[in-house]
């Protein structure tokens, strides 16, 4: 299985809201409550939870469902119409 090809562009932290599995995160504007608006990155990053952890919720969850690639795929159709 290939990496996730994440750009680190924080378009999923800033948007946290739109998915009932990140919801829990928002910081009241949306945005994760762990993103650091200074440096665009996360500040829980080793300790992030798993559904940020790509892969892993990947192997978890969907692995039965998708294909890695299919997966990659819709996931980065969703990355591009995200604000």
């Amino acid at each position: 299985m290939t990496a996730f090809p994440c750009t680190a562009c924080g378009k999923c932290c800033k948007n946290v809201h739109l998915s009932p599995q990140t919801d829990y995160l928002n910081r009241g504007d949306g945005t994760c409550r762990h993103f650091d608006d200074n440096t665009k990155l996360c500040s829980i990053y080793q300790d992030r939870p798993l559904v940020c952890r790509v892969e892993e919720y990947y192997e978890k969850h969907l692995a039965d469902l998708y294909k890695w690639n299919d997966f990659v795929k819709i996931n980065l159709a969703i990355c591009d119409k995200l604000p």
